[in-house]
């Protein structure tokens, strides 16, 4: 191989991240609606129906489609979908921080207004048990509980040993990562979802 092959391909490329190929991808919005003349985060509870964390409180959002051109399409288009708004309902749809989930995924988040009554949502009961909203002001004055999760390196079996300084006594770097809770009501936040909260609110605080 030439130089010049080498320099060419580095030209054409785009920085993305390493193994992106075998993350899934997914796409949420954060969707703020005005009520009582006050800002308020709207909220999903899982219909129990759904194979997946069936009951857990997100935001509207799912895995990108190819039929969806951008992730912001998956995310507006799901919203749609879930909440059973039109795409004239959504306004002012900008990009938020993207992240790498421990568990494979890479989650695209947007943030956006809905422009309609939250008793005139038509949410898709296959998906939504129900809809809440909570009032941005509760998070700006509010710290989550935080809590450490740990994850355990094990090698397989055959994993070889004899080809690493050390063997089995490698130092493996223990990896860790908060998870937050909010409390709102009878209603417990976390996972996913409070992770995209509390980057948001903390950005609203800044």
């Amino acid at each position: 191989m030439r130089p010049e092959t080498i320099i060419e391909k580095m030209k054409q490329h785009t920085p993305s991240i390493l193994g992106q190929q075998s993350l899934s991808k997914f796409s949420i919005l954060l969707p703020i609606i005005e009520k009582d003349d006050e800002l308020h985060l709207l909220f999903e509870v899982r219909s129990h129906q759904m194979r997946r964390q069936p009951g857990e409180i997100c935001f509207p959002g799912g895995r990108v489609d190819k039929q969806d051109q951008k992730e912001k399409d998956t995310a507006i288009r799901e919203t749609m979908e879930e909440l059973g708004v039109d795409e004239k309902d959504l306004s002012q749809v900008f990009p938020f921080d993207y992240m790498v989930s421990p568990f494979g995924m890479r989650v695209y988040t947007y943030v956006g207004f809905i422009e309609k009554e939250e008793a005139d949502l038509n949410p898709n009961p296959a998906e939504v048990e129900e809809v809440f909203t909570v009032p941005l002001s509760f998070f700006l004055g509010y710290e989550p509980e935080a809590y450490r999760v740990n994850f355990e390196v094990k090698p397989e079996e055959n994993f070889p040993f004899d080809l690493i300084p050390g063997g089995r006594d490698y130092d493996w770097s223990a990896r860790q990562f908060e998870e937050y809770f909010y409390r709102y009501d009878d209603k417990v936040i976390w996972g996913l979802t409070a992770r995209v909260l509390y980057h948001f609110v903390e950005m609203m605080k800044e």
